[in-house]
């Protein structure tokens, strides 16, 4: 199929090739477009997106085509990211510039990431189940019926959720025992990642990964990707464990005047103490002192450890839906978590 949709593109004048880091200029323009046609604004910057591109293991000869006009315009790209060991639930990322939609770029790109994405079965543990991954706004139809043209279905949905700070929020109320202090960099890094990788062992989606592959990649998101303010990244202590913690954003990738929660995680012997809540609030009240009119953050929304219900308590709403679709490739034994 995918030799097929590629020829196709190819004898209607389009090139069909690897992505470079000499393409990101063009990449991001196109990416911009989609998300402007997807959510009303941009969410992508060059220097933000190179890095993602560099991601440790992640190849962009391997992983990456781009569909180019014969003007040389970029107008399709996709991504097959199954970087993580075990590579059970290979994730694609594509986008389709909207004035290009309807021309067999899509069904030619994700034709194309479903091949690739079966390379991971070799890779994963012997009976485990491998299924392909891939995602979109909810309310934007052109790529939900893509993906479920293609034979994927419906598995999962995430919230983006929002706080307008309009009046000073309440001051956190620390569970007995606990302390709150700012990251130290690089001494805490370690136990920082093992912290917030314990915490989201719950959390679906889940897939135990070695601590060296894990930390490696944790490092270059956090520090090359997101780089988040470190005056805006708090851990709860318990003497000298981390109890939780909050990282944050000092703006979100859709809007610059709208504070980030990025990672707010409560380790499971911490929980149901209210600590989750106070982390909130203090990374609340930290950017309405810096004059953030709005926070926000992103959760799964069946999330099993009472995220929605906490975000709700602390005033948040729904913003936005996002939807998950899957593939099945080989059928086995599930190992993330449910």
């Amino acid at each position: 199929m995918t030799e097929f949709t590629f020829n196709k593109l190819a004898e209607a004048g389009y090139a069909i090739r690897p992505a470079s880091l000499d393409d990101i200029e063009g990449s991001v323009e196109m990416f911009n477009l989609c998300s402007k046609a997807m959510i009303g604004t941009s969410e992508f910057t060059v220097e933000r997106y190179a890095k993602e591109w560099q991601v440790p293991d992640f190849d962009l000869q391997r992983d990456t085509r781009l569909v180019i006009t014969p003007a040389g315009q970029i107008v399709g790209c996709i991504e097959v990211w199954d970087v993580h060991e075990p590579p059970v639930h290979p994730w694609i990322w594509g986008r389709v510039h909207p004035e290009w939609e309807g021309k067999g770029i899509g069904t030619a790109t994700m034709g194309w990431a479903l091949d690739r994405a079966r390379e991971a079965i070799p890779r994963a543990p012997e009976g485990a189940r491998v299924a392909a991954r891939s995602g979109t706004v909810n309310t934007y139809s052109p790529a939900k019926e893509l993906l479920q043209n293609l034979g994927m279905k419906k598995i999962r949905y995430g919230w983006d959720m929002l706080l307008a700070l309009s009046e000073e929020p309440p001051t956190p109320l620390w569970p007995e025992g606990i302390s709150v202090r700012n990251i130290q960099l690089p001494d805490d890094a370690k136990a920082v990642y093992r912290a917030e990788d314990e915490a989201f062992q719950d959390h679906w989606g889940y897939v135990e990964t070695p601590f060296e592959d894990g930390f490696k990649r944790w490092k270059h998101y956090v520090f090359e990707i997101r780089k988040p303010d470190p005056a805006l990244w708090f851990l709860a202590m318990d003497g000298d464990e981390i109890a939780g913690m909050v990282s944050c954003l000092a703006e979100s990738d859709d809007d610059p005047e709208k504070g980030w929660v990025d990672v707010l995680g409560v380790r499971r012997p911490w929980r149901c103490r209210g600590l989750g809540l106070a982390l909130l609030r203090q990374v609340f009240g930290e950017f309405y002192r810096r004059g953030k009119p709005r926070v926000g953050l992103g959760v799964d929304s069946n999330n099993l450890s009472g995220a929605t219900r906490l975000y709700k308590k602390a005033g948040m709403h729904v913003q936005r839906e996002y939807v998950t679709f899957e593939f099945e490739l080989r059928p086995g034994d599930e190992l993330q978590k449910e």
